[in-house]
Order: C-alpha cells, then structure tokens, then sequence
C-alpha cells in the first residue's frame, strides 16, 4: 500500500455523500455560451460579470505585451520583477477605487490572506463575518491574532465583540466580504463603518465581487454606499468584472509600503506577466469608454432573478448577479446540476465544505453579455428539471 492509499478511502466517501468535486473543463473561449466537456452551453458558471475575458481590446493588448515585454517577468516584485506595467495597474486601480496607493497581488486569495497576516500579530484581535471568504479566514489563522466571529451581517454583535476584546495599545480589525460570494447579499457597510470608527479598529472590506458591479463605474461597495475616505483597506480581484488574473489591495500610501515589505505572499512570488497586466490596463480602459455593460448587468441580472422567483425557487437574500438557487440536500443539488448540463445550462453545484451542510445550492452569476433568449432559455430549463426532480 502506498503512503496516500487512505485519500482513496477519502474521496470515495465524499462521493457517496454527494460532496467530491469534479471540474468540468473549458474547450475554448468563456462567454454566456461555451463548450464544457464537448457540449454547448449557456454559461451561469462564470465571474465574468462584464464579459471582458474574451473581448477583443484585452486580447489584442495582451497579445502585444508578450510580443514587446516577453512571456514572464523573470523574479520577484522585491528582486527585478516590478515592471512599469505593474505600476501603471496600481495607480489606476488607486484612483479606481479613489484610494491613495493600491498594489498588485498574484491573486485576490493571496491579496486576503497576506495583507491580514502582515498588519496584525499575535496581541491583535479580528472580528470577522461568519459567511467571510476562505481567504480571510487564512489570513486570519496566519496571523495568529484572536479571531471573533459574528454572526452573518449582524452589526450588533460585532460591536459587542469589538468592546468585548477592547484593550490597551491592541489593534482590532472588523473585516467583510462587500458582496457575499455564495449568497449574492451586500455588507451592511455603512453600520460596520460607524461602530469600526467608534472602536478605532481598523476597518477592511473584500470588494472581489463587488468591484467592477456594484457603485459608480463599478468601483465597488466603498463607492455604493459613499464612504471613500472612511475604509482603511479594499481588497478586490483581478479574475472577476476585470476578466484577468491576480488581485489587489488599495489604501494608504503607508500600508502599500508596508505590504512591499512584509506581505509574504508579494515577497516570495514571481510578478505577474506582462500579457496579464497590460490586459487588467485594457480591462480599465474598456469600464471607462463602454459604461454600458454595467447597465446591461444589472439589466440582465433583474430579468433573471425575477424569472426564478416567479417559479417559485428559493433565491435566500441574493441582492447581486450572484443568484443561488438554494435545495438544501446535497445528493440532489448535484442531480440537479447534472441534469441542468444535460439540457444546455452550466451551473454549478456548491457543497459542503463551501457552503454549510443543508445549504447546498447551485450558483447562478448572469453577466453583461448574456441574452435576453439566453436567459429565458435558461429558465426554461430551470422549470422544467426543477419539477423533474421535485426541487420546486
């Protein structure tokens, strides 16, 4: 027997507990219809909100930065790796998210965890959202500061425990997702502002759904609610709205400085490539000059929405393009996911260890590219499987 023989064990439980993932492969370009696994589809699997992924100006700009800079950057951001690219990104985003600095990460989960890590030790405290990402809860651990949790969005109960571990010369840190990913609901922000500024705890918000979606131009939920100046650190992606790879961190000129210093993840991580940047430069350029594919979003994400509730699926407290459909028993949201591939529509099924046990759904995302046809067609298919399998 090998040394790893008991994953086998493992992964054939999870299997029969309707809990193993098996990632369906993409064979071509994303958009609101692709080809998974050799058949056609209409996509509600993507985060690609705007449609940028594959739009042609990102393409093109990608293509002539490898073409002019190379394939790779060849060392780290710290040793030879920072690039004028890279630089040109994060003043943009900075002024993007109307922050005074912003820095580029290899990737939002990297941008999470590596940022809570840097500011805070052990003496710290963190008063976290239950339903915050993985990436939080990473950078949390690693930071080996006290974690609370409160319960999802209550802003009563994080002030309690921000009184609660209040002590002196100890930093506290309140941190939330914007946009929640798993259930499309929006942080109360504006209450956490207040109590996070009432406590003097630092105040972090983890805008990867939310940026390029939500506020003016899609800059994010800062923006939505009008609290610029007033969020100490905005983490956001650059694989969701913009379409590329890689995440960001925007705040003071002195926490940028401080996370080139001691981030781990920025410090021991080649730089992304030169065809990545120059595409995530584009993406930017394309929210400007085409404001329309945010009102087509939205436009989209209204007609959706309002078709599963009118046959009657349990949507929970989705206010975003993230729509869930909630079914609660595992075994038949990945029945119900298969059967949705079978007849043309890919949306994935989320499971334990993703969401809570009893709380599997699968997840819709709409985007700015899909069709009026597109998403009726799809609703089609959502009715009819869902009496098929009893899911309505």
């Amino acid at each position: 027997m090998g040394a790893l023989d008991y994953l086998k064990d493992q992964l054939h439980e999870l299997d029969e507990q309707g809990l193993a993932i098996h990632p369906r492969t993409l064979e071509g370009p994303t958009g609101a219809r692709a080809r998974f696994d050799g058949r056609e589809v209409i996509n509600l699997a993507s985060n690609n909100y705007l449609g940028l992924a594959n739009h042609p100006r990102m393409n093109r700009a990608a293509a002539r930065a490898a073409e002019e800079l190379g394939a790779g950057s060849g060392a780290v951001r710290t040793i030879a790796g920072t690039m004028t690219l890279h630089r040109e990104l994060e003043h943009r985003f900075a002024e993007f998210k109307h922050a005074e600095d912003a820095l580029m990460f290899q990737s939002g989960f990297t941008a999470n965890a590596g940022t809570v890590a840097a500011i805070l030790d052990r003496e710290d405290v963190i008063v976290s959202d239950q339903l915050n990402h993985a990436s939080i809860i990473d950078g949390a651990r690693l930071s080996r500061a006290e974690i609370k949790v409160f319960p999802h969005k209550d802003v009563e109960a994080a002030d309690a425990l921000l009184a609660e571990t209040a002590r002196p010369g100890r930093r506290q840190l309140l941190i939330t997702d914007g946009v929640f990913s798993m259930d499309g609901d929006i942080a109360p922000l504006p209450a956490l502002v207040e109590i996070a500024e009432r406590h003097g705890a630092i105040m972090m918000v983890d805008d990867a759904h939310a940026s390029g979606v939500l506020g003016t131009g899609g800059a994010g939920t800062v923006d939505h609610f009008g609290l610029h100046g007033r969020v100490d650190v905005q983490v956001g992606t650059l694989s969701k709205a913009i379409g590329v790879l890689g995440g960001f961190i925007a705040g003071p000129h002195h926490l940028i400085e401080w996370l080139v210093n001691r981030g781990r993840p920025f410090l021991f991580s080649t730089s992304a490539p030169p065809a990545v940047t120059a595409a995530c430069i584009e993406a930017l350029n394309i929210m400007r000059d085409e404001p329309d594919r945010l009102e087509r979003l939205w436009r989209n994400t209204r007609l959706f929405k309002a078709g599963l509730h009118d046959l009657g699926f349990d949507t929970g407290m989705s206010e975003t393009p993230i729509t869930p459909v909630i079914t609660r028993d595992e075994e038949k949201t990945q029945a119900f996911a298969r059967r949705l591939f079978e007849e043309g529509v890919f949306t994935p099924a989320i499971v334990y260890p993703t969401v809570a046990r009893g709380q599997a759904r699968v997840r819709t995302i709409v985007t700015a590219e899909h069709t009026e046809e597109d998403l009726k067609e799809a609703l089609s298919v959502f009715g009819r499987v869902g009496e098929e399998l009893g899911v309505l």
